[in-house]
């Protein structure tokens, strides 16, 4: 009797095993998790969305674009919210007021206040046809961009003076800290092991801290997508984090002499990237895996015990009843 009820209870601690198994398993990831999921994805999307994507970019121009003659880039540039909007997101009330990058058109700041619902709208051409993406970015996609544009974006110009480039405040010895354990391992101690293209000449880190700030801010706040870099923003790190590990940088090779050639015109993208991200050997690589696994695999392996124990015990079960 003692051992039919010893089965009855493992069985029942079995079932409800499972059955936090299966709701973990529906329930996702928490509510907080997924938003600042869909806020890094929009970050991402808002700087190259068809990288983000994985796709190619649409041909010829973004259909907008010909309504301005000042910018000459054309092509996937085109189709960039941020070619437009700027890294600033005040347009052309911002660092894209004159220059190169000049378009004339309004930023997204303004945005914030208007509502996720507003902010797909103009997306999907409400306001202006040529300004309709729906063709190419689903709901979801449209989704993320909007919660980017109404709860994560900063107004740069209490981070960065928008007439002399110098940061406001900051702690550099504490951006050092964060750089060190975020951004070292790729970007190397002194900013040079990876090299970047602006204005038509190599850089490194430190030169586009110094003369494209705005940049800089927004990807080591969310990263770049077609990348694995780390970002700040999943890091926890709040913007003025990301203004502390920007005035450090600029203190790296490259930074103090960019001071001496000032400009304010947004670079092209880095060149010879390489594509993977924090982790640099086989080793640290293998680490990142297996942390990524870690809370999947221990779950199993608490229903592997148990399973394994209630064989046991009916194995156990069995031979008692064969010897009476």
């Amino acid at each position: 009797m003692i051992r039919r009820d010893l089965v009855g209870v493992l069985l029942l601690f079995t079932l409800v095993l499972f059955g936090i198994g299966i709701q973990r398993v529906n329930a996702g990831p928490p509510a907080q998790d997924q938003e600042q999921d869909a806020v890094t994805r929009g970050a991402m999307l808002y700087d190259k969305w068809y990288a983000k994507l994985g796709q190619e970019a649409p041909g010829g121009n973004m259909p907008l674009w010909d309504q301005q003659t000042t910018n000459t880039r054309s092509g996937p540039d085109t189709w960039r919210c941020v070619s437009c909007h700027g890294w600033d997101y005040q347009g052309r009330e911002g660092a894209y007021r004159y220059g190169s990058n000049y378009t004339g058109f309004p930023g997204v700041y303004q945005a914030r206040g208007k509502g996720e619902e507003a902010v797909i709208a103009a997306l999907q051409g409400a306001g202006n046809t040529r300004h309709d993406f729906s063709a190419y970015l689903d709901e979801k996609v449209l989704n993320d961009l909007a919660t980017f544009i109404t709860t994560a974006m900063i107004d740069d110009n209490e981070y960065i003076d928008p007439q002399t480039l110098a940061i406001k405040g900051g702690d550099s010895a504490h951006g050092k800290q964060l750089y060190e354990e975020a951004c070292a391992s790729c970007h190397g101690a002194d900013g040079k092991k990876i090299v970047f293209r602006y204005e038509g000449r190599n850089a490194w880190l430190g030169t586009l801290a110094t003369l494209d700030p705005w940049r800089y801010l927004h990807k080591t706040r969310f990263g770049t997508p077609g990348t694995e870099m780390p970002v700040g923003y999943a890091l926890g790190w709040s913007p003025q984090d990301g203004r502390d590990v920007l005035l450090y940088t600029r203190s790296l090779p490259g930074g103090l002499e960019a001071q001496a050639q000032f400009s304010s015109l947004a670079g092209q993208e880095s060149a010879g990237q390489p594509a993977g991200g924090p982790a640099t050997s086989i080793f640290t690589g293998m680490l990142t895996a297996l942390g990524s696994i870690t809370v999947a695999v221990g779950f199993a392996v608490l229903i592997g015990a148990a399973l394994f124990g209630i064989i046991f015990l009916l194995v156990w079960v069995f031979r008692g009843q064969q010897k009476h």
